[in-house]
């Protein structure tokens, strides 16, 4: 743009030299001319503003040789590209449209309009060459032209600017083919980073209250289509408490927080229902009670497309769907989301939705055995966690680098946290119940003994008479009242067989091994007690930060915890599961080499204390979390759901 400018600004110059028949000064001139494009490199200007290739890429480097971008307009360039550049730092910093500019795209937005602006120059030249032709050109006085000489020298001027103009055509021919192919490479390369072109939809999830992490799947979702379409709204449809259901549908919440306080209660009723004898019974018994009025309800919202997060919902809504599309004459979607990990309900698998997504193998396996869901409709994609783990995953990349220890520190400090400690993050869901406090106080036990400096951080969530407890306990008495039993750690052959879950990994078993060893030699108490600090916490909304400056988590079996440590690399020891739903999720860890299940509070300090003592250990772990996990899950399951809703309303219109 700045060569176009320069071309209409020795225009006019040119025309007063004519005049005053100065060929020396046009010669001058057009030297500099010559100058500025070696300086802009890209002969177009602005033009080489619109986003590149990928730095490293064959494209890039084709387009930098080519055009000799300079040094400045290749840094700017890669910012923009870069997978972890700061536009998605300004996604994470609230960008909510499109015309916000932190949000993702904005700063992409200049590109085609500078393409535009150069067309508009040329074709200001072609009238300037026109008006040169007819002798219409005037000097900056209004005079005309007083020689025939001076209009040979402009001419032989305007010959020398058309040839520019012809070479400016093809500049800007390359940039747009270039623009076009740099769209094409952000598409392919970074998806996760721009929002679609495509317009809003209207989702209604499906859902209940039974457990956080349903609604949390949900909104991790409903977030990321907000985010890659622009406009659109979503509802959670909780079918049996929406709706003036019968018992013992509407008692299905309150029997879930009765039940999963009673292990031996959940167990019976996990087992007894994943049967295809009693899932037929139900899902007939509940056509008859419920069917039209979880149609009505769904008719009220005339979705674009139907999400279901839970288990118990994928059967009577779908055929309330399909009989909703039928009345409005038009095609609703139907998908299915599994949001458990490791093992499932077998009312979570139907083979009619038009494609389900899966976050392992085991669950899988279960989906094709009990459900015969055929494998074109299965898409692996890992848990939906909220973007937050997405964006901490790849601001710190590998926790195991330089750089990765780096950002732990950074983000250590941000929460002050002493970042010159080991810190173990201890969860006991979002009601903080469980062994907590027993946990907790053999923690700061052994640790303190081993001398190891660490800093507990307790998540306590409602539990406000926990909080308020550790913050008043005295320490010192826990630390005498503590024992010290090694024999729990040591690999016994009955245990593995006895065992409903996998065993630990030969590495972890390991270490664990030697510190037993070392322990039988009196050599367990450190001469210098460790400097350990006890941070009780409330309900707390900055998980991933909190994650990403652990070392260790240590929390109960919940898919969306596990999924959520996965995606940051951090080892978890898993101290209590649901019997049947989460035992899957156990095997998750303890297959995947990256944590152990330990349900004894001593036991579980004892090893904890082995690991921080182990940085080898722990980064071995960490590499195998990271293998394990998927941040942006979330992200490409809606990327995928939005495509195909997309498809469905197309066909809809013809």
């Amino acid at each position: 743009m700045r060569s176009l400018t320069f071309i209409l600004s020795a225009a006019s110059v040119l025309t007063a030299a004519a005049a005053a028949n100065v060929p020396a000064e046009r010669h001058a001139m057009h030297n500099s001319f010559i100058d500025s494009q070696h300086l802009w490199g890209i002969r177009g200007g602005e033009a080489s503003s619109s986003p590149s290739s990928p730095p490293g890429s064959s494209a890039h480097d084709g387009a930098a040789a080519k055009n000799e971008r300079s040094t400045t307009t290749k840094k700017s360039l890669s910012s923009l590209t870069s997978p972890t550049s700061k536009i998605l730092d300004s996604v994470h910093a609230g960008g909510a449209s499109p015309e916000d500019t932190a949000f993702i795209g904005a700063a992409n937005s200049n590109a085609l309009p500078s393409l535009q602006r150069s067309q508009k120059t040329l074709a200001d030249t072609t009238t300037l060459q026109r008006d040169v032709t007819n002798n219409n050109i005037r000097s900056s006085s209004e005079a005309p032209l007083p020689v025939a000489t001076n209009q040979q020298n402009l001419a032989e001027a305007v010959e020398e600017m058309m040839a520019q103009r012809k070479q400016l055509e093809m500049e800007i021919e390359r940039s747009s083919e270039q623009h076009a192919q740099d769209e094409q490479n952000n598409n392919d390369d970074d998806m996760s980073t721009t929002p679609t072109k495509k317009g809003p939809l209207k989702i209604l999830f499906l859902s209940s209250d039974t457990g956080g992490g349903h609604r949390a799947s949900a909104e991790a979702l409903a977030n990321q289509f907000q985010r890659l379409y622009p406009g659109t709204t979503y509802d959670l449809l909780d079918i049996w408490s929406d709706i003036d259901s019968s018992w013992p549908y509407n008692s299905i919440k309150d029997a879930y927080k009765s039940m999963s306080a009673s292990p031996w209660k959940w167990r019976t009723l996990y087992h007894v229902s994943n049967t295809a004898v009693y899932a037929k019974f139900a899902d007939l018994h509940s056509y008859y009670m419920n069917e039209g009025m979880i149609r009505e309800k769904i008719e009220e919202y005339n979705p674009d497309v139907v999400v279901s997060v839970h288990p118990t919902m994928n059967y009577i809504p779908l055929f309330s769907i399909r009989k909703v599309a039928e009345k409005f004459d038009k095609e609703i979607p139907f998908f299915t989301v599994v949001t458990d990990f490791g093992s499932g309900h077998c009312t979570w698998f139907n083979k009619d939705v038009d494609r389900m997504y899966l976050a392992s193998d085991p669950i899988k396996a279960i989906a094709q055995k009990r459900g015969g869901v055929p494998d074109e409709k299965i898409v692996m994609s890992g848990l939906p966690i909220r973007y937050d783990f997405a964006a901490q995953a790849d601001a710190m990349g590998d926790r195991t680098t330089d750089e990765g220890k780096a950002h732990q520190q950074k983000i250590r400090e941000e929460l002050n946290i002493d970042p010159n400690k080991k810190m173990i993050l201890v969860m006991g869901g979002g009601e903080g119940v469980g062994s907590l406090s027993s946990i907790v106080n053999e923690l700061y036990a052994k640790l303190r003994t081993q001398g190891v400096d660490a800093t507990i951080c307790v998540v306590c969530g409602r539990n406000e008479q926990l909080k308020g407890d550790l913050e008043t306990r005295c320490w010192d008495t826990v630390v005498s009242q503590s024992l010290n039993s090694y024999a729990s750690l040591k690999s016994r052959v009955v245990t593995k067989l006895l065992s409903a879950h996998a065993s630990r990994s030969r590495r972890i078993q390991a270490a664990l091994d030697r510190a037993a060893a070392k322990a039988a030699k009196g050599r367990d108490v450190a001469e210098v007690p460790g400097n350990v600090d006890v941070i009780p916490l409330g309900f707390v909304k900055n998980m991933a930060e909190y994650m990403v400056a652990a070392d260790v988590l240590v929390s109960k079996a919940g898919p969306g915890t596990i999924a959520e440590a996965a995606a940051v690399g951090l080892p978890i020891m898993v101290t209590s599961h649901l019997p049947g739903q989460e035992a899957g999720n156990v095997d998750i860890v303890l297959d995947g080499g990256f944590g152990d299940y330990c349900e004894d509070p001593e036991t579980i300090a004892l090893e904890i204390a082995c690991w921080l003592q182990d940085s080898q250990l722990l980064d071995v772990m960490s590499k195998k979390a990271q293998a394990v996990g998927h941040p942006h899950a979330a992200e490409e399951i809606a990327q995928d759901i939005g495509d195909a809703t997309h498809d469905f309303m197309e066909k809809n219109k013809k």
